[in-house]
């Protein structure tokens, strides 16, 4: 695992697995906001840079409830019992109450009762959440506005500091997803961070993404 301080106060976790899987560590002034909980072999690297940041976990924040978002939650919370958040869309297919657009089966990637809903309409660990549904119905893309980082999940991924579509194979609906990523016009971040690319950040963002969106549509 390799830990790497994008903003002042924001550290990004990177694991390979296949692809690069990426998750964020956010300080506030009280303590840590985990944003996505990867994949289960993360978890003891997670809990050693909680402890050397000298800070207490507060929450957990999921992007969405995809298997590679939530592998370590459970060895987390053993640790620190602290609440889980997710877009309330969100919750019934992570639970396992609804299959995922185009799966077949409906699969509990998170124990029903764990997560509670998000307030959408405020700050959460210096956060601010923008629903960006397409990847998963309750795909949810997190703003430090401090910083001017967003930190992406799923609505995109990367590669060679460009910002490309989100992987097809696992997306419910690829339309809705890439017109998702016009929150990057909307709130002209410096830097943006996702889950799946070997970059570090993607430092031009919002100079990117009209013709990501154009030519992504354009291949639909």
């Amino acid at each position: 695992m390799k830990w790497v301080q994008i903003s002042e106060h924001v550290w990004k976790c990177s694991i390979w697995m296949i692809i690069p899987v990426n998750v964020w560590l956010v300080r506030s002034d009280t303590g840590l906001t985990l944003v996505d909980a990867g994949i289960p072999s993360m978890a003891k690297g997670l809990l050693r840079q909680i402890d050397r940041l000298q800070m207490p976990l507060e929450r957990i924040v999921l992007t969405h409830g995809h298997s590679d978002h939530v592998g370590s939650l459970k060895r987390i919370l053993e640790t620190y019992p602290v609440p889980v958040y997710a877009h309330e869309t969100e919750i019934p297919y992570m639970e396992g109450s609804m299959p995922y657009p185009r799966r077949k089966k409906a699969e509990a990637t998170v124990q029903p009762g764990i997560a509670a809903p998000l307030d959408m309409q405020n700050r959460i660990g210096g956060l601010m959440p923008y629903a960006t549904p397409g990847h998963s119905p309750g795909h949810t893309a997190y703003f430090h506005e401090q910083d001017r980082v967003l930190l992406a999940g799923d609505l995109f991924t990367s590669k060679r500091g460009q910002l490309n579509r989100p992987m097809p194979m696992f997306t419910a609906d690829m339309k809705q997803a890439v017109e998702s990523g016009a929150i990057v016009e909307q709130l002209a971040p410096k830097l943006v961070s996702v889950c799946h690319g070997g970059d570090v950040v993607i430092t031009d963002p919002k100079q990117q993404v009209a013709a990501y969106r154009s030519i992504s549509l354009a291949r639909l």
